[in-house]
């Protein structure tokens, strides 16, 4: 943003003297952030969006510790994070409101962000921008354009950021050995994958009108980049997850976390589908734009068929031509005697270990080695979501080109590939 539009929101924005900056320069210089040396042990983490899934992330246990910082458009939520905070480890948490103020304090190492979905690239690309790491809750992105930029921050400015699909990292292990199951061939070659999302869980009180937003709401910070439309409290805070405008709905909610192992088992982290259609019902009352009810089908250029939408058992379902291996969070079966109960051998596929992902993306903070869901792969896990989404809008079969990251063909769905920002909001050019 030009500088005295910074300059008056940076002076206003902070919920606390302690926090207000001095002259910011890191969005007008764009320059290349330096790496320095790894942090120490005391990684200092500022958390922006600590609402629902940025207060869980924020105090999970190996979290907890390293916050330092914590920053939201809603009044509200900084305050109730910087009690909890306090009461849990005594920190006093520096609180803004505006996310660009954090990254200007040069005492915080990293960041992770939990906005909205459609706040996610700008903050993340910015952190990179400011010599952060990022940790980027799932789905990565809104649009496959998003995710590309974010990829190329990322590599440019040399920093370490996580998606957060954190069953990779689930504390059973469970979704990780059944990608290594499947992958090893413990049922044959994979024919089809059925992956089951639950419904839209919209509120259950009657519509609203639209009104003024909340005092401690900054509501036009909390559009950013969105186009501009009057406050409504049923499209904000959770339910911003069922408006085009915002995000993806379960596509890109749960979706993100189902299909990340569909992919991961695959060995599809560097690809994806390559024709991809879909069927969809709709509320009949219109509360919420998103679908009601959906079937979306993709095929890879190496013959699986992954099924994805809610007519499928919750979870992800491998048939291969020997039985099926399912899984879901506490839950691995398997048609096959002795698939999942043997061992892995020396020659079996064996994935990388995670038993948190917090600590996976602070230990790759430290040894500036990739974490377990590296920014490309949390990109190409959004793009099966976003494909999905763009079939079902445009009610058409849609081809993809996995390797040129492009769709082919048709230009309405190419056109869903990116969004023009509401200024004046705009992606930074890298390079």
């Amino acid at each position: 943003m030009p500088r005295r539009a910074f300059l008056k929101r940076a002076g206003t924005a902070s919920l606390g003297a302690a926090t207000l900056v001095a002259t910011p320069s890191l969005f007008l210089n764009r320059t290349r952030a330096q790496t320095g040396s790894p942090p120490s042990e005391a990684i200092r983490v500022g958390i922006i969006a600590v609402g629902g899934q940025g207060r869980s992330n924020m105090m999970a246990p190996t979290m907890a510790k390293h916050v330092v910082a914590v920053c939201d458009v809603d009044k509200s939520h900084v305050a109730q994070a910087q009690k909890q905070l306090k009461e849990k480890t005594g920190i006093e948490a520096k609180g803004y409101g505006d996310y660009r103020a954090l990254l200007e304090n040069k005492e915080i190492d990293a960041v992770l962000i939990a906005t909205p979905d459609h706040w996610h690239a700008l903050p993340a690309i910015h952190a990179c921008q400011a010599g952060k790491d990022v940790y980027v809750e799932k789905p990565l992105t809104l649009t496959i354009h998003e995710g590309r930029a974010m990829v190329k921050a990322a590599r440019y400015y040399n920093r370490i950021v996580q998606t957060g699909s954190q069953q990779r990292s689930w504390r059973d292990e469970k979704f990780r050995r059944a990608c290594e199951y499947v992958r090893s061939g413990r049922i044959g070659d994979i024919k089809t994958v059925r992956v089951g999302l639950p419904g839209v869980n919209w509120t259950k009180e009657p519509p609203v009108p639209d009104s003024a937003p909340p005092a401690e709401l900054d509501y036009d910070m909390w559009l950013g980049p969105a186009p501009e439309r009057p406050y409504n409290k049923h499209r904000v805070h959770y339910y911003f997850r069922f408006f085009w405008d915002y995000s993806g709905g379960q596509m890109t909610n749960w979706g993100a976390h189902h299909l990340d192992i569909t992919q991961w088992a695959l060995n599809m982290d560097e690809s994806g589908p390559v024709e991809i259609s879909a069927r969809a019902d709709y509320d009949p009352q219109k509360r919420y734009e998103v679908p009601d009810w959906f079937e979306i089908t993709y095929k890879y250029a190496n013959g699986v068929t992954v099924l994805c939408g809610q007519s499928h058992r919750i979870g992800t379902t491998f048939e291969g031509q020997d039985g099926i291996i399912y899984v879901d969070r506490g839950k691995l079966e398997s048609s096959v005697k002795g698939a999942i109960e043997e061992p892995l051998g020396q020659d079996e596929v064996h994935l990388t270990v995670s038993r948190d992902h917090h600590q996976n993306w602070f230990d790759a903070i430290k040894s500036r080695k990739p974490p377990i869901c590296d920014v490309a792969i949390g990109h190409r896990s959004a793009t099966v979501c976003h494909l999905g989404n763009i079939a079902v809008q445009t009610g058409k079969p849609l081809k993809w080109d996995p390797a040129k990251e492009q769709i082919v063909g048709d230009p309405v769905q190419v056109k869903q590939y990116s969004y023009e920002y509401r200024k004046p909001w705009a992606l930074p050019k890298i390079g």
